[in-house]
């Protein structure tokens, strides 16, 4: 399948920070994911220009750009919907989903059979504070399941309703659409691949001509 449409966005994007969480085991399935060969991030050409524009814009007001994922391959959404669907390792629970059953993961949209993401224009993201070197508050981490990670969850700190607004707005002023069960998934709103689903690895080699 054709990635001469991607980019490495670190290629676009020099400040950008990446913890490519699905390459480790440090996520809701305890393993790494089918398809992350290595811990980087690809992206569509136009959604990493646009999210060159948001890091520029942040990084004047002391912010960073962290990346956990963005492009992931088709092979990837399987290992999910087939974790879902037949394995009963719940190892993980405690740290992602501590209020769900596997089962309403995929019934309250928190993981689809088919993702945005594979159509190379979506990333999942947070700020990093460079004043105190560390992520900020967003009250919730990345891939948390459950209503606290909603981006319109009322209970939260002045403090942490400001960083999320404060992504969120930057994010759509630069072309991206967020959803409604994560604060963290945006997706750019004129993507250029709206109905391809991609199955190249993650991977530099991916994308040598």
């Amino acid at each position: 399948m054709d990635s001469s449409g991607f980019v490495m966005l670190a290629d676009y994007v020099p400040r950008i920070i990446q913890e490519i969480r699905y390459h480790s085991s440090y996520n809701f399935i305890g393993e790494r994911i089918d398809g992350y060969e290595e811990p980087c991030a690809i992206l569509s050409l136009d959604a990493a220009r646009a999210l060159k524009s948001a890091a520029n814009e942040l990084f004047v007001m002391g912010y960073q750009l962290k990346v956990f994922d963005a492009y992931r391959p088709a092979r990837a959404v399987k290992h999910f919907v087939l974790w879902g669907i037949e394995d009963q390792d719940i190892r993980m629970k405690p740290y992602f989903y501590p209020d769900l059953e596997k089962q309403e993961l995929f019934a309250q949209g928190y993981i689809a059979k088919r993702s945005s993401h594979s159509r190379g224009s979506a990333v999942d993201l947070t700020l990093f504070d460079m004043r105190t070197g560390k992520e900020a508050d967003m009250g919730s981490p990345f891939d948390f399941f459950g209503e606290v990670s909603h981006p319109d969850y009322p209970d939260l700190s002045p403090e942490q309703l400001r960083n999320r607004k404060l992504l969120r707005d930057t994010m759509l002023r630069n072309g991206f659409l967020p959803i409604d069960c994560e604060w963290w998934h945006f997706v750019l709103a004129d993507e250029p691949y709206p109905e391809t689903y991609f199955d190249f690895p993650v991977c530099s080699a991916s994308l040598r001509k």
